[in-house]
């Protein structure tokens, strides 16, 4: 079934897994460090300017936000906290690491992560322990490489390849380069989420269907 991503709308914000939508239907969910442009770029794929909430300073998105592709709400985007954030609590942290664990860990709707890097910055200590975790758990893992409007065409490319290189063949890991400014890889980003939810559906991930 087509999604239609400027149809996304907000279901509810979640300080702990029990208080989540019930574990059932499919789920995408974007993760990456506070700066990476997480909400900037889910406005932008959904066509909508305040689906996430967005702010200069990073570490804005502090709770795990759900919403619904359907009327069902059986797809769903998720935007997990930003990690790595430094100008909160030692004990601030902690919690939104242990949510975010407890969310990749045990949530039965997550079909794939979609790890958000900015590409001037990518692949910091955090991101490897996504990585690492999406490969233990078998979980499908997309690379979006944020702000790409911030390099130049080549430089951009290259950055995308020295990311993606290393694991692709190995690992059928994909990725991508995105820019909210020009959209640069909006429908790229539209087709592989679409994938996702049509092999999840079909009860047989291919993490090289989208290849």
């Amino acid at each position: 079934m087509p999604i239609h991503f400027q149809q996304a709308c907000f279901i509810k914000s979640a300080a702990k897994l029990a208080q989540c939508p019930q574990d059932i239907g499919l789920e995408v969910a974007f993760v990456g460090r506070s700066n990476a442009g997480k909400s900037t770029l889910l406005n932008t794929l959904c066509s909508q300017k305040k689906l996430a909430r967005t702010s200069k300073a990073p570490g804005r998105t502090q709770l795990l936000n759900f919403f619904a592709l359907d009327n069902t709400a059986q797809r769903r985007l998720v935007d997990l906290p930003g990690y790595g954030y430094a100008k909160v609590s030692h004990r601030q942290r902690e919690e939104w690491d242990n949510m975010i664990d407890e969310y990749l860990s045990q949530r039965e709707s997550l079909q794939c992560i979609i790890l958000v890097m900015d590409i001037r910055h990518p692949m910091q200590a955090s991101d490897w322990q996504i990585f690492h975790w999406a490969l233990d758990s078998k979980i499908p893992l997309h690379f979006v490489l944020t702000k790409a409007d911030k390099l130049t065409r080549g430089a951009a490319a290259n950055t995308l390849l020295s990311v993606l290189k290393p694991h692709h063949q190995k690992t059928g890991i994909t990725g991508q380069l995105f820019s909210s400014l020009t959209r640069e890889g909006t429908e790229e980003l539209k087709k592989h989420v679409q994938i996702f939810f049509d092999t999840a559906s079909l009860g047989k991930i291919d993490v090289n269907a989208s290849t």
